[in-house]
């Protein structure tokens, strides 16, 4: 039997063609969106830029390009691929110069269109970063031997139609079925245990897994860069709503990673340090474990192709605004969000770097050790 916070959640997901959906209900709601929502601003600059707002996909755009022009030592802009409309798919890589063999941190956000706290906390992460690496020490020791890299916004497209139509959108918006259905869910679409469970091959449905593995041009972009990459990344995390739930591997079956244990600490590490910043509780475990059974996730194949950490953030809240978060939360959904991701670097960091450089100080201590004993003899 699928957990509460489950069902709760699947209920929130009707829409157009699902079952029970309600129309004029869909429109009641609707206009309170948008009377709760900040109207849309002609194009800001990058120093009035509100990252406790929500901003349509123009915006980002434009952010994009002008924070990679404002710190260019530090941030590249990088084309990934195309979506099925044809609108640009943009990385951010934040990088330092350093002499040390680095690996890969991958963030993305808005892989589910109506998910608008995701793509909120993507930028947020990308300000704090870079606002700050030149006076933390932390994040510059990090950017020694760490690269992120940031999709900001997966789902373009459905982002797109969730501002402009339907704010409740989900999926992409590819069209199937001589166009009379629109749209396949990008995180029931990646070659982890394809459409085996959690997933429908009914396009009306929500959950519509494609017409194959890695069938949609957002999932091959992103599958075939992290492919391409994946000796380097160490970590994989991509960010939801909502749920307050940290999710590690797997949605497809209750079977434990090899590294479950380790995992489970990171995670519950990052839950207290979230925590700590405004009291709120996230749980901590599998997919399958405290939420729903689901396959073809973004989070299951990272680790399946051998990404060591691998998580999905559901950010806030619990169901009160659902997918509906009020721009009064983003601040403080992000703050307490980047504790938990800092959390998780540490952990990253210690395991990858702090190990090795113990290691080698050990063995630089042994070495010295001996040449002294050896000169003793002389």
């Amino acid at each position: 039997m699928k957990p509460l916070l489950g069902i709760l959640y699947l209920l929130g997901m009707l829409v157009p063609w699902g079952l029970g959906y309600d129309r004029s209900l869909a429109q009641h709601r609707q206009e309170a969106v948008d009377q709760a929502v900040t109207p849309w601003r002609s194009l800001e600059t990058l120093e009035t830029y509100s990252y406790d707002r929500y901003h349509p996909m123009e915006e980002i755009y434009q952010w994009m390009s002008q924070i990679s022009k404002k710190y260019t030592e530090a941030v590249t802009q990088h084309f990934l691929g195309m979506t099925y409309e044809t609108r640009p798919m943009y990385y951010l890589k934040i990088s330092l110069p350093s002499n040390n063999p680095k690996k890969i941190i991958w963030m993305d956000c808005g892989i589910h269109a109506r998910e608008w706290i995701a793509p909120a906390f993507c930028q947020w992460f990308v300000k704090e970063i870079l606002q700050n690496y030149k006076d933390n020490s932390k994040i510059r020791r990090f950017l020694m031997n760490l690269d992120f890299y940031v999709l900001p916004v997966l789902n373009i497209d459905g982002y797109v139609y969730s501002w402009t139509t339907d704010r409740l959108w989900r999926k992409s918006r590819s069209s199937h079925n001589n166009g009379t259905c629109f749209g396949t869910d990008l995180n029931r679409n990646f070659n982890a245990s394809w459409c085996s469970i959690g997933a429908s091959k009914t396009c009306e449905d929500l959950t519509f897994c494609g017409t194959g593995p890695v069938s949609e041009p957002e999932t091959k972009a992103v599958s075939s860069f992290i492919e391409s990459k994946k000796e380097d990344i160490v970590c994989y995390l991509t960010m939801h709503s909502y749920g307050q739930l940290i999710l590690l591997p797997y949605g497809y079956t209750k079977n434990k990673t090899s590294n479950y244990q380790e995992l489970i600490q990171v995670g519950q590490k990052a839950a207290n340090a979230l925590k700590a910043k405004h009291g709120t509780n996230y749980k901590v475990g599998s997919s399958a474990d405290i939420l729903y059974a689901s396959s073809g996730s973004s989070r299951d194949w990272a680790r399946d192709i051998g990404i060591p950490f691998s998580y999905t953030f559901e950010l806030r809240d619990n169901g009160t605004h659902g997918f509906v978060l009020p721009e009064a939360q983003i601040q403080a959904t992000c703050e307490e969000a980047m504790a938990a991701v800092l959390s998780v670097l540490d952990d990253v960091y210690e395991k990858y770097w702090y190990s090795n450089s113990a290691t080698k100080m050990a063995s630089t201590t042994m070495v010295l050790s001996l040449l002294v004993s050896f000169m003793c003899l002389l």
